[in-house]
Parts: structure tokens; sequence; C-alpha cells
């Protein structure tokens, strides 16, 4: 899947004009710039392509129904129950904002929900963005296809919030999408029955996307974590944190969600061990901005004057 939850969470989200640049170690990307430097709508036909679906916004009853469907289908609700009813999904679109859904012939396998922010800041936010457990590509099909219908409406930034202990969704965000993780929320949402994060707290961490650029070509994030100085155990034993200068790495459970259904109390402890870690970086100025393979954030100083991030979220699970 691809959400805040079992799915694959893909943050979802023409003409190139600039070139990316990389940041120097231990910095951040730099803010939007006014030009866009890949080709949007080319990318969002690719990976549609490439997943097998096609993805388009939907304004229909039929179609947002069979959305609000899928949705209740990824967060494991009882059949007619929604995380997002259809009565409020035609509401969001009637508003100005967009559900995207991805099609696999008849069958809805992904989909996205954003809303607009103020027009002087130029931000949309994602409520949602979901792809079945077999993802194969939905995930960043939709998330593209959310980019083109952002940047049409004039934004330059999406934002959403994701589970920072999923590392797979982090990666995602982080490192093929080129988000940034621009603040630590502490227990989001307080309490959730929802069957996914029952017993936990709900930290959430947002993640800011410049639209406007290309998707950036990361550096390993794991290069000169082994020689630098580990800050403190995790849970199971082994790091948790390791610094070197403005380089700070963290590490999470390889799947926090198979964690907190075996052993609760443990995938609490991992939690308040990485919310320690986070909020004393945060604190610092330090934010997310890649994460490894294996499991480990790096987290770096922002480039200054990169743009801050407002709360808003995307799939709560």
């Amino acid at each position: 899947m691809f959400a805040d939850i079992t799915c694959r969470r893909v943050i979802f989200q023409t003409d190139g004009m600039t070139q990316a640049t990389t940041p120097a170690a231990g910095q951040a990307r730099a803010p939007a710039a006014d030009t866009i430097a890949d080709d949007p709508a080319r990318i969002a036909g690719d990976a549609a392509r490439a997943a097998g679906v096609t993805v388009r916004t939907v304004e229909e009853p039929a179609a947002i129904r069979a959305v609000a469907d899928f949705l209740g289908a990824v967060w494991r609700m009882p059949h007619g129950a929604h995380p997002f009813p259809t009565d409020v999904l035609q509401s969001l679109v009637h508003a100005g904002g967009a559900v995207h859904a991805a099609f696999a012939g008849e069958r809805v396998a992904g989909a996205a929900v954003a809303v607009s922010g103020p027009p002087a800041e130029r931000d949309v936010y994602s409520f949602v963005a979901a792809a079945g457990s077999s993802d194969r590509g939905v995930g960043h099909a939709v998330k593209q296809a959310q980019r083109v219908w952002a940047l049409g409406i004039g934004a330059r930034t999406m934002r959403w919030t994701y589970d920072p202990l999923v590392s797979r969704n982090a990666r995602f965000n982080l490192v093929k999408l080129g988000a940034v993780g621009s603040e630590y929320l502490v227990d989001f949402y307080g309490p959730m029955n929802d069957g996914l994060n029952d017993g936990d707290e709900t930290d959430r961490l947002t993640a800011t996307w410049d639209l406007r650029a290309a998707a950036p070509k990361v550096p390993d994030p794991a290069e000169g974590r082994a020689a630098a100085p580990v800050l403190r155990t995790a849970p199971d034993g082994g790091p948790l944190a390791a610094r070197d200068g403005n380089r700070l790495w963290c590490r999470v459970p390889g799947d926090i969600v198979a964690l907190r259904a075996a052993d609760p109390a443990r995938a609490l402890r991992w939690r308040h061990a990485v919310r320690e870690v986070f909020t004393e970086a945060y604190a610092e100025g330090l934010r997310a901005t890649a994460m490894s393979r294996d499991g480990w954030y790096l987290l770096t100083r922002p480039v200054p004057g990169a743009p801050p991030g407002p709360t808003q979220e995307e799939n709560p699970a």
C-alpha cells in the first residue's frame, strides 16, 4: 500500500527550464524558484504508463464513491465506513480541491485528495494519498498527476504528514519525490482506533514538496554514517542515532506496522526514542532530508530562506 498506513505512502505528487543543483553536505535543498526544472506532464504520463494505470481527476458521484470505498479498504475499515466519506470528497471538489484516482481498467488502484490554500501562500495541502498493496508505481503516478494539477492552479509547494516510523514512506517522500521533513508533530491526532495505530501515539512528520524543482539526485544517505560516533541506543539494542558535524542519522524499525501488531509496548518505546532524537534535532534547526535503504534518516541543516512547513495531513493512519 502507499499511504501513512500499510500503503506505501507517496506523498502524491512541463517543460524544463533550469537545472537542479545538489546541496552541499549538511544542507537541505533550496526553496522553490520561479521556473519549473523539469516536465511535470511528461513525468506524470510516464509514471502512469509504467504503472499500467490511467490517472484523472474525478467529480462524478459514482467515481467519488468508488474512491471513498477504496480508501475505506486501504484503512481496513468495516464495509460502508470511510475515512473520507463521499459527501466530504464531493464538497472538497466543489470547494476547488481535487480528487485524483488511478484506474486499472474499471478498478480504482490508487487515489489522492488535495485542496488549495490561500492564494498568497501558493501552497496546496494533500489530505490523503494511497495505492493498493501491490503498488507497482501507482502511488508515484497519482502523486505526479497531483503535482500537475497543483502547478496548474499556481501552487509552488505541497504539504502533507506521514508517520516518521514508516521507512518506506519516508524514502518515497524524501528521496523519490524530493520533499523535506519540515516539522515534527508530537502525537498529532491523539489516540486512534483504526486498526492500524491502536496502542501507539500519532507522531507525524510534515513533508513539504517543492513542486517546481526536479526530483534531486540524492547522494547516498548512508555515506559517512559508519564512521560517525553513535549517540544513542535503540530499543532493540542496536544504534539509534549517530552524529558527524551538521549531519545526524536516526534509525527507525524495519516494519513498525508489524511490530505494533506483535509487540505494542516495544513499538511505543521506538516511538518515544525516535521522538526524542527528532525533537532535539529540530529544535537545533536540523531537518529530515533523506532516508537510506536500510532505514536510517539523514537530518541536515536547511538552506537559508527555504520555505517553512505549517501543518497539514496526508493519510492520518
